[in-house]
């Protein structure tokens, strides 16, 4: 399991080797930059590996007195936002523009208030557009003093390679499903049984595995596109299913963004100038256009995430079933939380019977097909059609009996 983390590490469960690497060099002599600190660090890692709580925590730790006690007001300042040497960036929308990016190179060329450091925490580097890109490498390559950039993206090559040559790097490995369970029964209070299932359907994924221990809808939802391989029997049915995957995410994704509208929008109005008659100042249109643009971006982008939460699940599906039709698990290892196993032992019955009901092959192509429809629903294609087409394929050894 690794050594306990403490402090403001607590959570970074399976990461002690990234952890050694971060507490040297905050550790090391304040104020001076050397092969063990950077002004400019690139931390990378799969989804749900803990990225930004890496950075977040590295963050507070350069402030701290202690190297990150986790107690102090420089550590809890730092790690809710709230610290003001500490700049949290994270994009609601599909990029990070050119404007936002020099807004964070002129915070960031600032004294420090505090007298350490000056922290920016980009969750979101691989979002980051060329022109944007351009105007932070010119911060990177001429730092102010004080300023440290930590830059979050899944893989170095996400990163405009002139930036991430002048980072350090530092990868976060896939936390093992055991540590997760143990964070979430230690943490969480989680029943073992329960946190085993959420850390082995979660795929090393700590925020996935945590809401699928907490959230009986997030359960179901789940549950219900295990049930998609073995419901879809007619071209009738992959039409309509693929219909209600786009609707459940568009619901979704208007649910987690409703009342954030309707608050940026009278904040919005108010700045205007909008008064009770609810007359509309003189060139307020654009401003009102150009919000509606940033919400609407927003939206599309937590409704293409929530599909691409439907991918993620299924391609752990199909995994499954290729592991049992190549006798890579053995039905007593089903449920273990290390080795070979199931990610979804839970479905085992589903499983065994498709993987009874098609070849290897068939299964191959039908991951395939799902890598396919990430890649297109990063191209724009319509989320419909590419979900039609995904539902199609992975039944295709049933289309000649429509």
């Amino acid at each position: 399991m690794g050594d306990v983390l403490t402090g403001v590490w607590t959570d970074l469960v399976g990461q002690e080797k990234a952890v050694g690497v971060l507490r040297r060099a905050v550790e090391s002599q304040p104020g001076r930059f050397s092969h063990t600190m950077s002004h400019a660090w690139l931390v990378t890692g799969p989804p749900g590996s803990g990225r930004s709580n890496a950075a977040k925590a590295f963050a507070a730790a350069l402030q701290c007195d202690n190297h990150g006690c986790g107690q102090c007001n420089a550590c809890r300042t730092s790690l809710s936002g709230a610290h003001p040497d500490v700049t949290l960036v994270r994009t609601e929308t599909l990029s990070i523009g050119v404007d936002e990016v020099r807004e964070l190179v002129r915070r960031a060329a600032l004294n420090p208030v505090h007298g350490r450091h000056q922290v920016v925490v980009i969750e979101d580097a691989d979002r980051i557009t060329e022109r944007g890109a351009d105007a932070l490498l010119k911060a990177i390559e001429e730092p102010a003093p004080k300023t440290v950039w930590l830059l979050c993206a899944p893989t170095p090559d996400d990163v405009i390679v002139t930036i991430r040559s002048r980072c350090r790097r530092l990868h976060l490995a896939t936390p093992r499903d055991e540590a997760v369970a143990d964070l979430l029964v230690r943490r969480d209070g989680i029943a073992p049984q329960v946190a085993a299932e959420a850390a082995r359907a979660g795929q090393g994924h700590i925020g996935r595995a945590r809401r699928l221990a907490w959230d009986e809808e997030a359960r179901a939802r789940r549950d219900a596109i295990g049930d998609l391989p073995t419901r879809l029997r007619s071209l009738g049915d992959c039409l309509r299913a693929a219909e209600d995957l786009v609707n459940q995410a568009g619901e979704e994704a208007a649910a987690a963004t409703t009342e954030v509208d309707a608050a940026e929008r009278a904040e919005l109005e108010k700045a205007l100038g909008f008064g009770s008659s609810g007359a509309r100042p003189r060139n307020a249109q654009a401003a009102i256009r150009d919000l509606e643009r940033q919400q609407s971006a927003r939206l599309k982008r937590l409704q293409r995430d929530a599909l691409d939460r439907v991918l993620t699940e299924l391609t752990a599906y199909y995994r499954d079933v290729l592991a049992i039709q190549i006798g890579a698990v053995r039905p007593e290892e089903e449920n273990a939380l290390r080795g070979a196993r199931l990610v979804n032992a839970g479905w085992s019955a589903s499983l065994h019977r498709v993987a009874d009901s098609h070849s290897p092959e068939h299964t191959v192509a039908t991951i395939d097909a799902i890598l396919d429809a990430r890649q297109s629903l990063e191209r724009g294609v319509t989320a419909v059609l590419v979900m039609e087409t995904l539902l199609i394929a992975m039944t295709g050894a049933d289309r000649a009996r429509w």
